[in-house]
Formats: C-alpha cells, structure tokens, sequence
C-alpha cells in the first residue's frame, strides 16, 4: 500500500495576482471570494484538496503589501495574516502576474525568502500576454532573484498548466495521514462562507464606488428543514456609502441580494431565503476591538 501525503501550501502574492481564483480552480469549486479589486481575500482562507493519496491544504491569503504609517487596521490585519501563513507551511507558491515583476513583487519576495520550505513561482495570467516569446526571458530574471524549487507558467482562469503545478507542490508535500475528512473542502463554517458571498458581490458591483470601509456579518443563520434562512447585516462607515450600496429605491441591494442568494444555492445545496440590511458603524476598519468582534483575528 502506497503512503498518503498531507500538508500545507500557502498561496501569496502581492494584491489582485489572482491567488483566489487560483485556488478556486485548484478544488474545482468556489471557496474564496475574487473580485477585480486588490485585497479583496481578507482572511486566510483553507481549501482542501483529497486526491488519490494527497490530500494538499491551500491557504488562501490576503495580498502581502508594503504597510505605511497611514494604513487603517484592517490593512495591517491582512499583511499579519499574510505573513504569518509563510512560516509554518510545507510549501509557498509565490504568484506573480505574467511578464510584469514590480517593486511589490520584490518586497514580497524578500518575505518569502524567509520560508523555511520550498518556494515555487506561478506566473500566473499567462493567457493575457500579448508578446508570449516574452515569457523566456521573464522566467530567466526571475531564476537570478532566488533558487526556486520550480517556475511554472500558468493560467488560475483558464487551468492552463495547473496540473503541472499540482504536481509540483504534491511531490514536496511530508508523507503523513491526512489532517482532515476526505470529503472536506473547507475550514470555515457556512455562516463564513455566506458573509463572503454577500462582500463578494458588493466589491464587484460597486467597484471603486466604495472603499474597504464594508463588511458583512451573519445575524441569521437557520434551518427550517426546506430551506435556509440567512440574514445579513452589511456594516459601512458613512451615510454616503449606505445610500449607495442601497441604491436607488433599494435597487443595488436588491441585486446584491439576488446574485449572493444564487451564489449560496449552488454552494449549499439548498434553497436559500436571503434578508439584507445596511447599517453605519463609523470607525470599524481602524478599531482592532471592533475587527476582532467582526471575526478579524484567525492568524492568531
């Protein structure tokens, strides 16, 4: 009988790389929230993938960024979470955007220098280069700025080269039994997975209309045997950015609402009867006391 492998994998990167689609497409289904927006990942987030003898545990992180004295808590909570993930993983997959290797990618890089496992770089997006006999000559700069464990080239959205990369991350993973179910795909509980459902949909739909000042946190969360009832409180910071998530005559809340119920059917498998509301908490993003009360400490 051939050994099981088990272990942990952290995926980072700077923000808006494509670390949460990457893991998505990994375990085939949605388990962390993407939008075009950077830092749209807040926590660390476990996907896990059982496979013929491997069972891999991602973590999902926050994009790594460079703080500044100016930066609100929230910002700080998610380069802490970030960080922390690289020093107790099995391997690091650092992923970079095609052809363009920036100063962020260098501060990052100097974080993950620090790992203590192998690193591999996924350059990611590969499908959107214009000038692919550019992808050579990126790989080889990137080869002189450390000794990776492995370079592969890939596409998170279209799973170009992911089984490569799999294959890559598996054959370094410790021969261990498997930490979790075989049939367990997440760490967090539905109750987290609904919130995220809900912040996902307003990042995309309201875009650059309302800042990191939002988060959503779950009131409601019952079975009534045939259906779920969920009921979401979606907290801002200002008067301003309560009317616009509401909408004109609720009509943003009402197709926030829509989409996320959709989203949370196909994931639980159930009806769902989705309540919204909005409500203005001035200050939250700035306030350690308040972000751990709204579940902002799981790097701890």
């Amino acid at each position: 009988m051939s050994e099981t492998r088990c272990g942990y994998v952290a995926i980072v990167g700077r923000p808006n790389v494509g670390k949460s689609t990457l893991l998505n497409h990994i375990l085939g289904q949605k388990i962390s929230i993407t939008s075009r927006k950077p830092q749209t990942t807040r926590h660390r987030v476990l996907g896990i993938k059982t496979e013929n003898q491997v069972q891999s545990i991602f973590v999902d992180t926050p994009g790594l960024h460079q703080n500044d004295d100016s930066e609100k808590a929230i910002n700080r909570y998610m380069n802490r979470a970030a960080s922390s993930a690289i020093k107790d993983v099995d391997v690091v997959v650092f992923v970079v955007d095609r052809g363009k290797w920036t100063a962020a990618d260098d501060w990052v890089l100097e974080q993950v220098k620090r790992a203590p496992c192998p690193v591999i770089l996924a350059v990611n997006k590969v499908d959107q280069m214009d000038d692919k006999s550019s992808l050579l000559p990126f790989i080889e700069a990137a080869e002189q700025k450390m000794d990776f464990a492995d370079i592969v080239p890939v596409s998170a959205l279209r799973d170009t080269n992911l089984d490569r990369l799999e294959a890559c991350i598996n054959e370094r993973l410790p021969k261990d039994d498997w930490f979790y179910d075989e049939d367990q795909i997440t760490d967090r509980s539905s109750r987290f997975m609904a919130a995220e459902l809900v912040r996902e949909k307003i990042m995309r739909q309201l875009g650059a209309e309302v800042p990191y000042e939002i988060t959503v946190e779950i009131e409601e969360f019952s079975d009534s045997g045939k259906s779920l009832h969920i009921g979401a409180l979606i907290l801002v910071e200002r008067e301003g950015q309560k009317r616009i998530v509401i909408g004109d005559k609720g009509s943003r809340l009402k197709l926030i609402g829509q989409e996320a119920r959709l989203d949370m059917e196909q994931m639980f498998e159930r009806k769902v009867m989705l309540k919204l509301w909005v409500k203005v908490k001035s200050g939250w993003s700035d306030d350690e006391r308040a972000l751990r009360s709204l579940g902002y400490n799981d790097f701890d």
